[in-house]
């Protein structure tokens, strides 16, 4: 069965809410699945418990320090690469030694930010074609544009991410849940209801014939020959 697309999945751990929050909500309108932890040990239970692409972390937590977060997750050898939130910008050496992939000073840009991120995600992954096509379906990931037998497709991030995500399952069923789970973030089951919707959306962009299929009982999955 072809791989399913897994949209990156980032985990913020900052103990400021305020700064969790501005930062998880800006990745996630990047379509970027984001938890947040709001300290060390809470952070390493879900890591332990769920598969992350990025952390992003705060050095300078209450409680469990940030270094010896950095310490335990290199020491468990996860795959997540860790991205050092700081307050100075002259601990490079340290941070590095700690075993931290990339390092961020505070105050930051949230375009650098997101950059770092996605440079860290595309370091942890094999190479996916920018370009996928599908029954008469342009999709270009980097440019983020959809199209329909040359006909562009104004898509919301939302939509853009199911669509890869039907897309990259080269017309293997989808399910709902599998959809939840990649493109929205953690705890977002009680939004089954948002893949239909954003389904419906789609199907109406698309017009006629249609192209997105439901499979009764198991889920969708874009029709036609690639």
């Amino acid at each position: 069965m072809p791989a399913i697309y897994d949209p990156v999945r980032v985990l913020v751990v900052e103990d400021e809410k305020f700064m969790a929050d501005m930062i998880a909500e800006g990745l996630r309108r990047d379509a970027l699945a984001v938890d947040v932890a709001h300290d060390g040990l809470e952070a390493l239970e879900r890591l332990r418990l769920g598969e992350y692409d990025v952390l992003v972390l705060d050095r300078d937590l209450h409680g469990l320090h940030g270094d010896e977060v950095c310490r335990r997750v290199v020491e468990a050898r996860l795959l997540t690469r860790v991205l050092m939130l700081t307050a100075a910008g002259s601990i490079r050496q340290r941070v590095e030694g700690l075993g931290a992939d990339d390092y961020l000073s505070k105050p930051f840009a949230y375009e650098e930010l997101l950059d770092r991120v996605l440079a860290l995600d595309r370091r942890a992954r094999p190479a996916l074609p920018p370009v996928i096509a599908r029954a008469g379906i342009t999709l270009d990931t980097t440019r983020r544009q959809a199209s329909r037998n040359g006909r562009y497709l104004a898509s919301s991030r939302k939509e853009f991410g199911v669509l890869e995500v039907l897309m990259r399952a080269e017309g293997a069923v989808v399910s709902s849940h599998d959809m939840v789970e990649q493109v929205w973030e953690e705890n977002a089951s009680y939004r089954t209801n948002a893949v239909r919707v954003t389904l419906s959306k789609l199907r109406t962009k698309f017009g006629e014939p249609p192209v997105i299929d439901t499979v009764p009982g198991q889920g969708y999955r874009i029709g036609g020959s690639a």
